[in-house]
């Protein structure tokens, strides 16, 4: 089998761009990966995005960031997964170049949240929810992942503050990441003494939504130039897997079952187990979700994932994850791929991990309703 290649990454620092628009936040990332790659021309685009039609006004993105980054013609268009948005994207170019379809693609992560405020941002979000059993009554992301999290605490008997290490070490690792939203870390005091905003989640369980354009450009290893500048990250694996998107629909809600099966068949296709990756980029958009998909990845038995917040057997969020970094939404797993990608290259800055040779990445879309997981090695 041929071997697939990143051989370029872009990020915009996530933030407000109030007064910027969403093509050319997509642009400038497109632009800084395919200059980082060396200039390799890419045969398609595939886009991950999940709020552009509702809250940008802006469908059919396929056609349009093409048009603004100096690749019209190319075939594009948009994966939507939820939060796994930009994620699929990567698996679908992963699949297209694997199948020899193509040679290279451009994958571009974009979402801008501030083209809307307030409630008309928790509408767009509560979408990526059961619309006819969990969104028409109001409940929103946020507060499934409340309701999972105070279940968790009453069937583990976990102390409330057990998932604090999960943000005090989220926002530690941020401090070096020049893209991440919030790069001051915090005290375990200012984390107690944070304002509940679902309970049982304070604010600092909680990943702030906010805007961001990150891509990726993948091509086969054999087709890089003779005078390639930095070291090429090899997919050795991709893969995706789904669960109801119901949490009631769920023989046990607090297992990501989804999560579970693309991490087990990521480390198959990959040839290894868990234990054998290096650092695991994980979805820890809410303190729960972390637990839980420690949890399904095997590094925590079930109900325990909580203590590894405290006792860390694996790095996790090392950028800052999503609670520094910010929630780009459905740009988020191209920020990790490439968060994941600088740590194999060794240019992470004052972040590097030390003998960093292969990582997990995993971006779940909604409570785990979409799983997809890639093996990076270096």
């Amino acid at each position: 089998m041929m071997d697939i290649v990143i051989a370029g990454i872009g990020q915009v620092p996530v933030g407000e761009y109030w007064s910027e628009s969403l093509h050319s936040l997509a642009t400038r990332a497109i632009l800084a990966a395919r200059k980082d790659a060396g200039g390799i021309l890419p045969e398609a685009m595939y886009i991950g995005n999940l709020l552009a039609s509702h809250i940008s006004h802006q469908a059919n993105l396929g056609a349009l960031l093409p048009q603004h980054c100096g690749l019209n013609g190319i075939e594009a268009y948009t994966i939507e997964a939820a939060e796994a948005s930009a994620a699929g994207a990567f698996h679908m170019a992963y699949l297209a170049i694997t199948s020899g379809y193509i040679d290279s693609a451009i994958v571009v992560g974009i979402e801008k949240v501030t083209d809307a405020t307030g409630s008309e941002i928790e509408s767009a979000i509560t979408e990526i929810t059961d619309y006819d059993y969990e969104g028409i009554s109001g409940v929103t992301p946020t507060g499934l992942a409340a309701i999972l999290m105070q279940r968790y605490l009453s069937e583990t008997h976990a102390p409330r503050n057990a998932f604090s290490g999960f943000t005090l070490t989220a926002r530690e690792n941020a401090v070096h990441n020049p893209n991440a939203f919030f790069r001051k870390a915090i005290t375990p005091k200012a984390y107690e003494d944070c304002e509940v905003m679902c309970d049982p989640m304070n604010q600092l369980d909680i990943a702030p939504v906010a805007d961001g354009a990150a891509a990726l450009l993948l091509t086969r290893a054999d087709l890089l130039p003779k005078d390639f500048a930095h070291t090429a990250i090899k997919v050795t694996a991709s893969k995706v897997s789904s669960d109801a998107l119901s949490l009631h629909d769920r023989p046990n809600p607090l297992m990501f079952t989804s999560a579970q099966q693309s991490v087990q068949d990521a480390c198959s296709q990959a040839g290894i187990v868990p234990q054998d990756v290096d650092f695991f980029e994980l979805t820890d958009s809410y303190s729960i979700y972390t637990a839980l998909s420690l949890e399904a990845a095997g590094f925590a038995k079930q109900g325990e994932g909580w203590k590894l917040a405290a006792k860390p057997k694996i790095p996790i969020s090392t950028l800052g994850g999503w609670k520094g970094r910010g929630n780009p939404l459905g740009a988020g797993g191209a920020y990790q791929l490439a968060e994941a990608a600088l740590h194999l290259r060794g240019e992470a800055g004052k972040a590097q991990l030390k003998n960093a040779r292969r990582a997990m990445v995993q971006t779940l879309g909604g409570a785990a309703a979409t799983a997809i997981t890639h093996i990076l090695e270096k």
